[in-house]
């Protein structure tokens, strides 16, 4: 008997786009099948504001995607960021008696401690993510299973997001005919889709930033040090060019494609460009330099916030990974240059790895936030999958 094809879905909505990856789970990996976007619309600096009008963008790019793939999507894993979502370490320990080897069920005990802290009510629990374990007071241990101990710590850090707006999503998806699979932070899933797992043990720190929310993922030893959102995103951007030259907020976008560099001197900044005027005005031309000397302004400030932030952390010499930029604002021209001066290490942009068939039309860092959904909801997939033959099999056996 052939077995059903197991579909993983990733929707990536955000502000600006909605985008949709479809993929199918096979013995060598998985492959994608389809994808699917739209215009974003009911969204107000990274929230949403109209769930109708949500709903109706998450529609039209799951109609994309189901043409796409040939599928009809019925649920997805959603990626969660904006100004709401935050990170903070947690840590719990617990005594297992007299020395003994260290169970399974030990480690989720301490586990299911650290992931237990006391939140606002307005506030959620979006993804617990293990850190390391203390046993008997020495760190560093991922598996403690086996290990004879008395006692068992471990270190979490903990992601959490509003309880508002987390269901504003979620209820957008229902009014489309989907359902959630699971929300995850965007920065975690679109790094897992771009960093291989041994540049994250060097150290790396994965910046996405969007038009209206920069998330940040931070990565040593495997474990996750930092999840978060900066203040600073493309908007930003795109208001100072159209403040600093009186255009408008869609002239500037225009202006920041074409000529906008992150760094005075790696483009002509000398030469003049013409700048949109009211329709009863010509016109008129201002030097390049000036667009850039705003960009480059704002998007050092960006830097120097996710230079603090490593440095709260303990990571602001501990990059040896390097930095990955990711998201529509990553494309400006300069910016790596701009995270190589103001973090001291490598810049690179991120793209989707290690998935099969991956479109080259899509071959671009605006994609890895639904690539890392779609490979999230795979890993929960082939974990059913597994779990339910391995049930299959004890009943068999019980028979």
């Amino acid at each position: 008997m052939e077995e059903k094809p197991v579909y993983a879905v990733g929707l990536d909505a955000g502000s600006s786009r909605t985008r949709f990856a479809v993929g199918v789970l096979e013995s060598s990996g998985l492959r994608v099948i389809g994808f699917g976007q739209a215009e974003s619309e009911g969204w107000v600096k990274g929230r949403i504001a109209d769930q109708r009008a949500a709903a109706d963008s998450i529609l039209r790019a799951v109609r994309d995607a189901e043409a796409s793939s040939g599928i009809t999507v019925e649920s997805a894993v959603v990626g969660m960021g904006g100004p709401t979502v935050r990170g903070a370490n947690s840590r719990a320990a617990i005594e297992v008696g007299r020395r003994r080897e260290i169970e399974h069920r030990d480690t989720m005990r301490v586990i299911d401690h650290a992931s237990r802290v006391q939140m606002h009510e307005d506030r959620m629990l979006l993804q617990a993510c293990l850190q390391d374990f203390v046993v008997d007071d020495h760190p560093g241990h991922r598996d403690p299973r086996g290990m004879v101990a008395s006692r068992i710590e471990a270190n979490m850090h903990l992601i959490t997001a509003s309880v508002l707006e987390h269901d504003c999503l979620v209820t957008a998806m229902n009014q489309a005919h989907l359902s959630a699979q699971q929300t995850i932070h965007v920065g975690v899933a679109a790094c897992d889709a771009s960093v291989l797992p041994e540049e994250r043990r060097e150290g790396i720190a994965f910046v996405n930033i969007g038009v209206h929310s920069t998330e940040i993922a931070v990565y040593y030893g495997e474990s996750l040090q930092l999840a978060g959102t900066i203040p600073i995103c493309g908007d930003h951007f795109t208001r100072d060019i159209a403040r600093g030259l009186c255009t408008t907020y869609e002239d500037a976008v225009r202006l920041k494609e074409e000529y906008g560099c992150a760094v005075l001197g790696l483009t002509a900044d000398n030469s003049l460009i013409e700048v949109p005027s009211p329709e009863d005005r010509g016109m008129r031309e201002a030097p390049r330099r000036v667009v850039n000397e705003i960009l480059e302004a704002r998007v050092e400030e960006m830097f120097r916030l996710i230079r603090r932030e490593l440095a709260r952390v303990g990571m602001d010499q501990a990059l040896m990974g390097g930095v990955v930029l990711a998201g529509g604002g990553s494309r400006l021209n300069g910016m790596c240059d701009m995270a190589e001066k103001v973090l001291n290490t490598q810049a690179r942009n991120g793209i989707a790895i290690g998935i099969r068939d991956w479109p080259e039309e899509i071959d671009d860092s605006v994609w890895t936030t639904a690539a890392g959904v779609m490979m999230y909801s795979a890993k929960l997939k082939a974990r059913d999958e597994s779990q339910q033959r391995a049930a299959g099999f004890l009943g068999r056996m019980l028979r």
